[in-house]
């Protein structure tokens, strides 16, 4: 018995010997200035001296690292509450650090500017943030595909507008909220938030931007979202409507309301159920996956074929969702479909036109795979036929020219089993497949024949144009094969 005690004592001590070791491992937190050339906007009083007893806060971030031997690569972003006047910095923000930190994940909390009258600032702050973070991965060890944004409160209206209002390097991969104020509409918003960020008196159009639950699309990340039932200052029914309108979107959310806690709990001790909160938000966290930081970058143009029109799970069941299960977390493929869109720059959509062509080019992928042309067949746009060369030599030219230098793959469009919309079966096999020969073979590149890898599948295509699931399993199998040979 003496022995199993003694047993038992040395494994405690080293595992808590362990523990001790990796706090003390941890890096001590540092603060970084946001805005080094100057701050791009201004409330009228961010000049030195700061003083935050008046709400006048240097815009800047504090940084938690976690033990080198924990660390994770993932990283969160905390943007503490205070209805826009000013910040609950500690409990909604540095005290979560060892919560994070001993999961490996880092915490970042900033310290954003008070609108004052000039809402754009606290959301340059936090954008700025986002940037810096992933702009310091390789220094700080995380991962710039798991970012995520955490705010609190009013913090949690500016997180959810990053989410909700951002592209590329600014968006997170997640966001979690705690008692957020999601919408400015008067009859469910905080007035004292809503008017500290836009004023009393504002226009309907102005109160639409910033509902962010109106803001939610395909593209917005995942959300944690908590609130207490009793909540007197911000009523959970900003986080129902922005849950619900995330579902609407097939976006993954879950909401937790709690019996009891009113309002702005953040990691303190006397909220009666924060280890539930705490036990909920890990479990949470564990479900989410990111592509490893040195992953290959793989960018999918295209209309709504890519974007995964007509299918309900278009997160998880588009073509390029499938592709990415197939090729393995040793790739991070995105998903830069839009409906309707044309390589012609003079179609009615014309794709290079979009946010979602700069947004590829800023992933800087190391391949890239073009499914355009069925769109361009539509009578109104192949009409200008003459420069679809001359246009999809642009967009060809535009990639090689990327850092990455990526290899480019040219896909002949899936089989049109009728003609409707305008796009027309004929075209895409007579006239637009024989100009993406001659472009793969000038420009030396790989084609990828969704074309053959579609026909006699007509089951798989309920509207005669786009892929159900199985069709984009299909197309998927096709890419992958090509991709990997």
């Amino acid at each position: 018995m003496k022995r199993i005690f003694t047993s038992l004592l040395v494994l405690f001590l080293l595992v808590a010997t362990g523990s001790y070791v990796s706090a003390q491992n941890a890096r001590n937190p540092f603060d970084v200035d946001l805005w080094k050339q100057g701050m791009p906007n201004t409330n009228g009083v961010d000049k030195t001296p700061f003083d935050e007893s008046k709400g006048n806060y240097k815009p800047s971030v504090r940084v938690f690292l976690p033990a080198p031997e924990l660390a994770t690569g993932r990283v969160v972003v905390s943007c503490p509450g205070g209805g826009y006047t000013f910040l609950a910095y500690h409990h909604e923000g540095y005290d979560w650090a060892p919560y994070f930190n001993k999961q490996g994940i880092a915490l970042v909390v900033l310290k954003y500017r008070m609108p004052r009258g000039n809402r754009e600032v606290p959301y340059s702050d936090a954008a700025e943030a986002m940037k810096m973070v992933r702009d310091s991965a390789d220094v700080w060890n995380i991962n710039p595909y798991d970012v995520g944004i955490m705010g609190s409160s009013a913090g949690g209206h500016l997180a959810s507008t990053i989410a909700t209002h951002s592209q590329g390097d600014i968006r997170p991969n997640f966001q979690i909220l705690l008692y957020p104020v999601i919408s400015m509409d008067k009859s469910i918003t905080h007035m004292g938030s809503r008017e500290n960020l836009l004023g009393k008196d504002i226009s309907k159009e102005l109160e639409e931007q910033y509902s962010n639950e109106r803001r939610v699309t395909q593209d917005t990340p995942p959300a944690f979202i908590v609130y207490s039932d009793d909540d007197t200052v911000v009523p959970p029914a900003n986080g129902v409507n922005y849950y619900l309108s995330m579902k609407k979107k097939a976006v993954p959310a879950v909401l937790h309301i709690y019996p009891s806690g009113n309002h702005g709990w953040g990691i303190n001790e006397n909220f009666l159920y924060k280890n539930r909160m705490l036990d909920e938000l890990t479990e949470w966290m564990q479900s989410l996956k990111a592509p490893r930081k040195d992953a290959i970058r793989v960018a999918c143009i295209g209309n709504s074929i890519t974007y995964g029109s007509g299918i309900k799970d278009r997160r998880n069941d588009s073509y390029p969702a499938v592709l990415g299960k197939m090729l393995g977390d040793g790739y991070y493929v995105k998903n830069y479909g839009i409906g309707g869109r044309t390589l012609l720059n003079k179609g009615d959509h014309p794709y290079m036109n979009e946010q979602y062509f700069k947004d590829a080019q800023s992933f800087n992928p190391d391949i890239v795979i073009i499914k355009l042309g069925t769109n361009d067949t539509k009578p109104q746009n192949w009409k200008f036929k003459d420069e679809y060369m001359k246009d999809a030599q642009t967009m060809i030219d535009t990639f090689n020219s990327l850092p990455s230098k990526p290899k480019i793959y040219l896909c002949y469009p899936a089989k049109a089993y009728t003609d409707s919309w305008g796009i027309t079966e004929g075209i895409i096999a007579n006239e637009v497949i024989p100009m993406i020969q001659k472009l793969a073979k000038k420009n030396k590149l790989t084609v990828i024949d969704l074309h053959t890898a579609t026909d006699n599948i007509p089951e798989m295509f309920p509207d005669k144009i786009h892929p159900n699931e199985q069709g984009a399993r299909v197309m998927a199998k096709t890419v992958y094969e090509v991709i990997k040979q």
